[in-house]
């Protein structure tokens, strides 16, 4: 007896429907790689060793093993009929300590691209995903400027071992993450609280990427350069004068301080409102660095938050009920998607866009073979109608990918939270397509050029 399940639909006459609209699925070094001993320490190595860092006391020691899965997965990921696969690459494991190449961890990933590039699919690569070695970090890692002219030679590296195996080449995955919640709030690696360290640390990131983005074009001249930035668009609790400028003050602070100067060469104006102290070192020449052209812009996009005027803050979040939430606990909110994809378009004279990343965290229990994530399929269809609507309105957008391919580390949840479209039993590393990834597969392959 079979069992029905849910399907996605595409929306008629959309280019979510055409031969060229990439659709994609997503994982990161750290969250799945594994293999350990091959690589060099990370900051979240060192992160999860701390005792009440991570909320169930586990570590990406073995993770989902694709070091040594790699194979069966690429097999998954074609089973799947996506048209392109966003990894990326561990800095630790590409390069040693002093800087020259790990020939093991080279011939994986080549041996990785060359697999995708023979089945036909794009591979997209992001440089950077939080996982800083920790021999930079102990040198004061994005504290220190020394760290993006190091990315820069790391980006030199690696784009010249990799070369048109790369369809698209991302240079950070939400800087913003790793700043703010690394080093100014302290609840990701490497564990620092202050916020002249978050401000720093934003400015360095930011850097990196504009020195990145040189070597890239010009070891590369053939692919598609750009950076990933996350948004959680900021709306205010009411219409009153002080909530909207709490939730403006939040924007700028969260989101506008990674993408304005990326357009404008400069950081938002509320930068003249932080003390002294706490605004970042900015050398001369460093916005227009920074300022260098994109041939892309990633965005991910998971949910929004809600702010209200405070008297000891310039804004204050506020948790609304009778909402519905994913299981880590955000709100489900597709058409702050749409609005948050046309306020940007209309505020910078953006490249095209790839939805980078996009999905939700359910609390997934496989019955026998199969996991029926309904929530989670209601999600992607909401949002994938948010992306149309964005598109229908000029938006000009080339992809979408689903995050996340297979369940995986993530971050300092530890492996509670299941964002995947693959349900991985992680004792066995046994794989389960969910129902939302077969849902995937149908929706893009019944696409009319199929």
């Amino acid at each position: 007896m079979t069992t029905n399940r849910m399907t996605l639909t595409l929306p008629e006459d959309s280019r979510l429907r055409q031969p060229e609209f990439l659709y994609g699925v997503a994982t990161a070094s750290f969250q799945i790689e594994g293999a350990a001993e091959t690589r060099q320490p990370s900051i979240w190595d060192r992160f999860c060793a701390t005792p009440g860092k991570i909320r169930d006391g586990s570590n990406g020691l073995q993770a989902c093993e694709h070091v040594r899965y790699w194979r069966e997965d690429v097999a998954l990921i074609e089973s799947l009929g996506v048209d392109a696969y966003r990894l990326s690459v561990s800095w630790g494991r590409l390069l040693n300590a002093d800087g020259s190449i790990n020939e093991s961890g080279a011939q994986f990933y080549l041996d990785l691209m060359d697999e995708l590039n023979r089945k036909g699919i794009r591979v997209f690569v992001t440089l950077y995903h939080w996982d800083l070695p920790q021999h930079l970090e102990d040198k004061g890692g994005w504290l220190n400027r020394d760290t993006a002219y190091q990315f820069r030679d790391y980006a030199d590296k690696a784009s010249r071992l990799f070369g048109s195996r790369v369809y698209a080449y991302a240079t950070l995955n939400e800087p913003f993450c790793s700043a703010y919640l690394g080093y100014e709030i302290g609840i990701h690696a490497p564990g620092k609280a202050k916020r002249s360290y978050g401000r720093q640390a934003a400015h360095n990131l930011l850097l990196a990427h504009g020195l990145a983005m040189s070597v890239l074009r010009k070891n590369c001249p053939d692919g598609l350069h750009g950076i990933v930035l996350n948004f959680t668009p900021c709306y205010p609790l009411s219409s009153s004068p002080a909530d909207k400028a709490a939730a403006r003050y939040a924007d700028d602070y969260f989101n506008q301080w990674f993408i304005r100067p990326l357009f404008t060469g400069e950081y938002p104006a509320i930068l003249s409102s932080l003390e002294e102290a706490d605004r970042p070192h900015i050398e001369p020449g460093d916005m227009a660095i920074i300022a260098e052209p994109l041939d892309y812009l990633g965005v991910n996009y998971y949910t929004r938050e809600i702010y209200r005027a405070s008297p000891d803050a310039p804004f204050e979040t506020v948790q609304l009920d009778n909402v519905e939430r994913t299981d880590i606990g955000w709100e489900v909110c597709p058409e702050a998607f749409t609005e948050l994809l046309c306020s940007l378009h209309k505020k910078y004279p953006l490249p095209p866009i790839y939805i980078t990343e996009n999905g939700a965290a359910t609390a997934d229990e496989p019955v026998g073979e199969r996991v029926a994530d309904e929530q989670r399929i209601r999600y992607y269809q909401s949002h994938l109608n948010a992306v149309h609507k964005a598109i229908e309105a000029g938006v000009d957008i080339r992809g979408y990918f689903a995050w996340s391919l297979m369940d995986n580390f993530e971050w300092a949840e530890g492996y509670l939270k299941r964002f995947g479209i693959v349900y991985v039993d992680y004792p066995t590393q046994k794989r389960i397509i969910k129902d939302s990834g077969l849902a995937y597969r149908d929706a893009i392959v019944w696409r009319s050029h199929k």
